[in-house]
């Protein structure tokens, strides 16, 4: 059976509540803007999995949850911030609020357990224990996330800007997760899912592709990213006004590379 573990744990980014709870305050930019997840990758979970019911952790706008739904299966989501669970409700994705750590099943059994780009908002290991607890045996387990790469050279204007703006922020587009910083995320995912127990052995899977952006798409975006959503709207406009016209001095437009990398294991018991 899977193990939930007690006692104190070094800080971790699912201990920062601030942030993973700030993306509500515009949730229709939210989902208007953030990336898609490729559709092979949805197609494969689902061919992954037992049955067509799948909860979505971190559920957010309801973003992946409606891309499930379009393949067929019926979505519950869960959301600890109650403007974007009621948002997924809106655009048709049933969703109750709560962490997951603390969301009460009520008996209910899935065939997968899906997070897009939150599962380092929950406790790797709490996190892994619950799903084993309410998956069907042979239910997945997936989590993933959409590390990008900026072209180098916008990487050093977006950053300079920041910098200029926000002297004391970490931020830093240069160093903004791609693929290497990601797999910390998904060898954490890992670990966690190996000591709570409950899975069969772990799979890694990536998903390469691109977006191109328009200047406009690209500013009406950058307000989502976490360090954003929390800096004082005088300084938000500076750090979009310096970007934009870094875009515009670009050509225009701004071509993403997107990489979707995904950790998954199947119920074992």
């Amino acid at each position: 059976m899977p193990t939930i573990p007690s006692g104190n744990q070094e800080p971790q980014p699912h201990q920062h509540r601030q942030v993973a709870e700030s993306f509500g305050a515009d949730a229709e930019r939210y989902d208007r803007t953030r990336p898609r997840y490729p559709e092979a990758m949805v197609s494969r979970i689902v061919a992954g999995s037992p049955g067509p019911e799948v909860l979505n952790v971190g559920c957010g706008t309801g973003i992946d949850g409606r891309q499930f739904q379009a393949a067929g299966c019926e979505v519950l989501g869960v959301d600890p911030d109650a403007r974007m669970a009621d948002f997924a409700r809106r655009s048709g994705v049933q969703a109750e609020v709560a962490t997951f750590e603390a969301w009460d099943p009520a008996g209910r059994r899935f065939d997968a357990v899906v997070a897009g780009q939150a599962w380092h908002w929950v406790d790797p290991v709490v996190g892994a224990a619950k799903a084993a607890q309410v998956l069907r045996p042979g239910g997945r387990l997936a989590a993933y996330w959409n590390a990008f790469d900026l072209p180098p050279d916008l990487a050093e204007e977006f950053t300079a800007i920041s910098r200029r703006v926000m002297p004391d922020s970490p931020f830093d587009f240069r160093a903004m997760p791609s693929v290497d910083g990601y797999q910390k995320l998904i060898d954490k995912a890992a670990d966690g899912i190996r000591k709570a127990g409950g899975f069969g052995d772990l799979e890694q899977w990536r998903f390469d592709w691109e977006r191109s952006y328009t200047r406009d798409e690209w500013l009406d975006q950058m307000p989502t990213f976490g360090l954003l959503t929390r800096i004082p709207p005088d300084a938000l406009a500076e750090v979009l006004a310096g970007t934009g016209a870094a875009v515009d001095a670009a050509g225009g437009s701004v071509v993403m590379r997107y990489f979707t990398m995904v950790v998954t294991a199947a119920s074992a018991v």
